[in-house]
């Protein structure tokens, strides 16, 4: 390559975002592939909760309903 250039053209290539490309021009290169996004893992430890059900366990049979007076007064508005 036997053009010339100065530090006003590196400085409108940094701005317009294709230094870059004109550095691996220059070397040679071509850029490398993005990598495929990673997969969410689940996490490798468990919190315990004393008195709770089992993770990925429910209680069987119907939700009880609410027992102290004031959530019985909201529950009979709505």
């Amino acid at each position: 390559m036997t053009a010339q250039f100065d530090a006003a053209d590196i400085a409108a290539m940094r701005a317009e975002g294709s230094l870059d490309e004109f550095l691996r021009l220059l070397v040679g290169k071509t850029a490398p592939q993005p990598k495929p996004a990673a997969k969410d893992e689940p996490p490798a430890y468990h919190i315990a909760r004393p008195g709770a059900w089992p993770c990925g366990t429910a209680a069987t049979g119907p939700t009880p309903g609410p027992c102290c007076p004031d959530c019985q007064q909201k529950g009979d508005q709505s």
